[in-house]
């Protein structure tokens, strides 16, 4: 199942950041404090320290963004492939029952696409590209709606009834007569 907001930095989120970083390049052209910075833009003072550090060694060009830290496994075009393969569910990948779990898609991507990955790093990938995990309902095939339905109205109400009751020997706080 695919969620709306994605996983990992979107290029305009990266674009914000970047732009954070270029506000307090001005803000160490005026002198101000790490503090003062820190407080107007919203972020921790060792951030700004650290880019402070950064700009005195290296200039403007140090708090520019880099892009992702590494390149994924699997580019676009091979995860557009491994979509495909997931929607044809994993009975047709040779496994005994419909569910998805990060070991079979681990499994997947190795047979598919001769890569090796941890099971965190398909996690984060799935959630990069805006999947979520899902926790199947487990209910019995044979489960008789109507007949948990009648039981909820007509048994439990006397269930929880006598559970409440207040009687010699029971947890009640107060004594009996003592009111």
């Amino acid at each position: 199942m695919k969620y709306p907001q994605g996983g990992g930095l979107t290029a305009e989120r990266q674009a914000f950041r970047e732009r954070v970083r270029m506000e307090a390049v001005g803000m160490f052209v005026d002198g101000l404090d790490s503090a003062v910075i820190a407080k107007e833009l919203r972020v921790s003072v060792r951030s700004v320290q650290r880019w402070r550090r950064a700009w005195l060694e290296a200039g403007q060009d140090a708090l520019r963004s880099r892009g992702p830290a590494c390149r994924p496994k699997l580019n676009e075009v091979l995860f557009g492939v491994l979509e495909q393969e997931l929607a044809k569910g994993p009975v047709a990948h040779g496994w005994p029952d419909q569910r998805w779990t990060l070991a079979r898609i681990k499994t997947l991507v190795g047979r598919r696409f001769h890569k090796r990955m941890t099971l965190s790093g398909i996690s984060q990938m799935l959630r990069r590209h805006g999947w979520s995990h899902q926790v199947p309902a487990r209910r019995a095939a044979e489960r008789d709606q109507a007949a948990v339905a009648g039981w909820v109205k007509e048994t439990w109400p006397h269930v929880e009834a006598s559970r409440r009751r207040s009687m010699p020997g029971s947890s009640s706080k107060t004594k009996p007569g003592s009111l």
